[in-house]
């Protein structure tokens, strides 16, 4: 059977000037015929408004660091180039219901410290001397690190070093929260938080890896990790010893995700991260699957097949993956690996049971461009 609008069971009603009397009576009492309108909110798939969208960083990097003289952090609250994908920009969204965006801070600057009820994520693009505190926390951070600040912490950020500007990429999900009206934020009552005496202390507690706290860690009872902040220089080794073991994922290279080591699951209820290396010259097979995914190139270079279309990407360049859109990834190099970074809201498709996922079936398992 053709999946078209003429099959039993799709709405196919043909208007005349009695049915358009009707409706216009309906609209008087705030009401409506579901049959006008069944075929476009009951896609037979998935119909993102979305479009893949790369962001190149070394156009946006110019902008971003112009923004340090033409506004104060205290002035903007925070400091950031927002990402937008031209078909979602009326929820600010990068792509989905996700949020992204380039945040930028001076030497020796610090923000004030609030909290919201949507979730955030940073990855550190590029300077040393970035630092977050996470309810009381002072994590420290650089680049090619991951740090989380779950829904309802207080937060606040800073740059130590005197020698220049720290930029990382923020990831929210405040457009799902706002689709669920949803959305708070509260300025901190002292303006800053007083940190703890201990710096790092979820990664000295438990990023131990194979190892857990046995008694006091079990008596964290939070939906999100007790691990803030994950380094680079770990992941990095963790994928490159796991590549020498396994094949990996055809669809996405040597893939590890970030996750609860309390749990096994994810860093967040409503966000995911993971961290994925493709070989020297690897190319993935296209998959798709529901759910949307905003990459960060954290080695490398190379390309993405995306709903047939081509992006070439190098460090630094930030692009997305709408739901069920096609996608394959390609290594630019022949003698060097490539890394990307990614967040998704996978949870929330798991959690709701909107999940589904299938391989391009044609053409050897690659789309044609």
């Amino acid at each position: 059977m053709t999946l078209n609008d003429d099959v039993l069971g799709r709405a196919r009603v043909t208007d005349n000037e009695e049915l358009k009397a009707f409706y216009a009576e309906l609209e008087t009492h705030e009401a409506g015929a579901l049959w006008t309108v069944a075929n476009d909110i009951e896609p037979w798939y998935p119909q993102p408004k979305s479009v893949p969208t790369l962001w190149r960083y070394a156009d946006l990097r110019p902008l971003v660091l112009r923004s340090l003289d033409l506004v104060t952090g205290d002035d903007a609250g925070r400091r950031v180039v927002m990402l937008t994908n031209p078909e979602r920009k009326d929820v600010s969204a990068a792509v989905g219901l996700l949020y992204t965006g380039l945040q930028v801070m001076g030497p020796g600057e610090s923000m004030t410290a609030h909290r919201h009820q949507a979730s955030a994520l940073r990855f550190v693009v590029e300077g040393q001397g970035a630092w977050t505190i996470v309810d009381g926390q002072k994590l420290k951070v650089g680049p090619g690190d991951f740090a989380i600040t779950p829904n309802w912490t207080w937060h606040e950020h800073g740059n130590e070093s005197a020698e220049g500007p720290c930029i990382w990429q923020d990831g929210l999900d405040i457009p799902l929260v706002n689709a669920f009206d949803a959305n708070f934020y509260e300025v901190h009552p002292n303006v800053y938080q007083e940190p703890g005496k201990v710096e790092n202390w979820s990664l000295l507690t438990y990023g131990a890896g194979q190892l857990r706290p046995y008694g006091f860690g079990d008596t964290w009872t939070k939906p999100y990790s007790p691990l803030l902040a994950y380094p680079w220089e770990p992941t990095y080794e963790a994928l490159r010893n796991a590549a020498k073991a396994i094949d990996g994922s055809p669809y996405d290279g040597v893939i590890m995700e970030y996750s609860n080591p309390l749990t096994g699951g994810s860093v967040m209820p409503t966000m995911s991260a993971h961290m994925q290396l493709l070989r020297p010259g690897e190319a993935t097979l296209a998959h798709r699957h529901t759910g949307s995914v905003v990459y960060n190139v954290a080695k490398g270079s190379g390309h993405s097949v995306i709903a047939g279309r081509r992006f070439d990407w190098t460090r630094g360049d930030i692009f997305c993956v709408p739901s069920w859109a096609w996608h394959e990834h390609a290594n630019g190099s022949d003698s060097d690996d490539a890394c990307l970074f990614s967040f998704n809201d996978f949870p929330v498709m798991r959690a709701l049971a909107f999940w589904r996922e299938e391989a391009y079936p044609d053409n050897d398992g690659h789309q044609p461009v």
